[in-house]
């Protein structure tokens, strides 16, 4: 889940909560954390605050800790998260008459 809400700054600026419950590997938990940062990174949002969190279960305890199935499950869905806030700034905002 992404929530976001402006700020009054020059740059964006990132929170990224990752419970325990949803991922039970600390090496999953890091991993979700780095791909968050680096697409956060390179996507060039605008002025705003944007908090991700984990909003279902990735893994269990049974099976591997990181795959490249789910850094690659991650990045597309982060992408799709990120553009659409970028693609909502980038539009003008709605015209109101009075």
């Amino acid at each position: 889940m992404l929530y976001t809400r402006l700020n009054h700054l020059p740059h964006a600026r990132l929170g990224v909560v990752v419970a325990k419950r949803f991922a039970p590997r600390a090496v999953t938990r890091n991993t979700i954390k780095r791909v968050t940062r680096e697409l956060f990174r390179v996507t060039g949002l605008p002025a705003i605050d944007c908090v991700v969190r984990l909003a279902k279960p990735v893994n269990s305890k049974d099976g591997p800790a990181t795959t490249a199935k789910l850094k690659a499950a991650l990045r597309v869905e982060l992408t799709r998260l990120f553009a659409a806030q970028a693609k909502l700034a980038a539009s003008p905002p709605p015209h109101r008459s009075p």
